[in-house]
């Protein structure tokens, strides 16, 4: 992949956390792959393999629902590599007196500007899964 690609896909991520930190689920949408997989750790009532956009959709949903919208992921930094764009940022939610403060890490493959893949990475899974239960 070139420097212009990583930097083109460095931008679709980018978009996508603006778009998911302002509840834009139409934006989203078009960022993705209508194949696209999505993995979360854990063992958490919503942790595992989300198969296709709508699926994913469904799980930023849920997540926006649980948080009742005060969850935020705020980038860090983003890296475009070869074969993978990082997103690095703070993950944080505030539900029923309980608060999530997690450092998280998401590895996005993408192909013809659009997310194919994305793995999660907390700093803690099994607070992740204690604040969604």
């Amino acid at each position: 992949m070139s420097d212009v690609g990583a930097a083109e896909n460095a931008e679709v991520v980018r978009r996508g956390y603006e778009a998911f930190n302002a509840g834009d689920m139409a934006t989203l949408g078009e960022l993705f792959a209508e194949d696209a997989v999505w993995s979360v750790p854990g063992r958490g009532v919503l942790s595992g393999t989300k198969h296709g956009r709508d699926a994913i959709l469904a799980y930023f949903g849920e997540l926006g629902a649980r948080s009742r919208g005060s969850l935020q992921a705020t980038v860090q930094d983003i890296v475009g590599g070869e074969n993978h764009t990082v997103g690095i940022h703070q993950s944080h939610a505030e539900i029923n007196g309980k608060t999530m403060d997690q450092a998280a890490v998401i590895a996005f493959v993408l192909r013809d500007g659009k997310v194919t893949e994305a793995r999660e990475f907390f700093e803690d899974p099994a607070k992740a899964d204690e604040f969604w239960a």
